[in-house]
């Protein structure tokens, strides 16, 4: 008799890097004292029936329950030994659960709640066909949001649902997105459009991506590798676990990191001196020792290159590292879309 399949893990990491092209026009006119508008390439995965709402939150590292519905939070699904699988969104509206992830956890993330969640209690549908995802940045989201005429949710971390089923999605505070809108791949043209000509800039993924290093948020098959344990890669700082709930699928190692013990790598971000190395992968290297690897780059207009990278937790801040033939300095995370060049 054969046994549960095999418990899925993360996709490998690679280098992520974002050209100077593809966001030129984007820092002064949105990021910086506007609004952007992006296609957000995600994968998105609902759990309905009865049991989805308890079921989930067996399975995700932050609380879904206790915001009640229409509640958005980060987090992430593990592993039994607390090894991040997929990471994402998760928006709770009535008995259901919606969880937006990037296309790198999609298949995992199927599997994972196939493996996990008893069909009698809830059932797993697959939306990524049928909706697309949008999202906005900028300091002047929630009033390009508002003269859209899409519903603004009350606060961060919640949502608002239309009577044709779009959903509105507000990020918490230092999240890389203000909000997000998850509607019909029909119709999501001319939401789009409808932002557009209520203030925001149009662009293309890479902006996303940008804002999401500026913030130091992790992404899946970046930062996270196959074995990334939340804490290493800012969990705790950005919200994306409750150490109140209940139990949950690998609880047991994030809990007695917490409590009893550190993390031997943290992510970090890099400011460089010069244009760091177009290859994969980038290695980090600290008094002549290897101490972990470059996960993210992008060009900041007036200001130089940026970077994520988890690093070996001895590497403090304020330390000048070589990545190949560039120097760069470590630096506490989030970035400053202000700064100047480093020496």
């Amino acid at each position: 008799m054969s046994g549960p399949p095999p418990f899925p893990t993360a996709p490998p990491p690679r280098l992520l890097r974002v050209a100077p092209a593809e966001t030129a026009g984007a820092i002064g006119g949105g990021l910086r004292n506007g609004a952007l508008v992006a296609p957000a390439p995600s994968a998105v995965v609902e759990l309905l029936g009865p049991g989805a709402v308890p079921c989930f939150q067996g399975l995700l590292t932050n609380d879904i329950e206790a915001p009640g519905d229409g509640a958005f939070v980060y987090g992430a699904l593990l592993t039994p030994k607390g090894m991040i699988v997929a990471e994402g969104w998760a928006a709770r509206n009535g008995p259901s659960v919606r969880f937006t992830v990037p296309v790198e956890g999609h298949e995992a993330t199927l599997a994972l709640l196939a493996r996990s969640v008893p069909p009698r209690l809830a059932r797993t549908v697959d939306r990524t066909r049928d909706l697309a995802v949008l999202r906005v940045v900028g300091p002047h989201a929630a009033g390009v949001v508002q003269r859209s005429g899409l519903p603004v949710p009350p606060a961060a971390g919640r949502i608002a649902v239309t009577d044709d089923e779009v959903e509105v999605a507000r990020a918490p505070e230092g999240a890389p997105f203000a909000f997000q809108v998850t509607a019909a791949a029909a119709v999501v043209q001319e939401i789009g459009q409808r932002l557009e000509r209520s203030g925001a800039l149009v662009a293309g993924p890479a902006v996303l991506e940008l804002s999401r290093i500026v913030a130091g948020w992790p992404r899946l098959a970046a930062e996270v590798d196959l074995k990334t344990i939340p804490q290493e890669v800012r969990f705790d700082e950005i919200g994306g676990v409750s150490y109140t709930k209940g139990c949950y699928t690998g609880q047991e190692t994030v809990s007695r990191l917490h409590f009893r013990g550190h993390t031997n790598r943290e992510l970090r971000g890099l400011e460089f001196a010069g244009e760091p190395p177009d290859r994969d992968p980038l290695s980090v290297v600290f008094e002549d020792r290897e101490v972990g690897r470059v996960t993210s780059l992008a060009h900041l207009p007036d200001a130089g290159w940026i970077g994520l990278a988890v690093l070996r937790r001895e590497v403090s801040p304020g330390a000048v590292v070589r990545v190949a033939d560039a120097a760069a300095r470590v630096v506490m995370l989030p970035f400053s879309l202000v700064r100047p060049r480093p020496a």
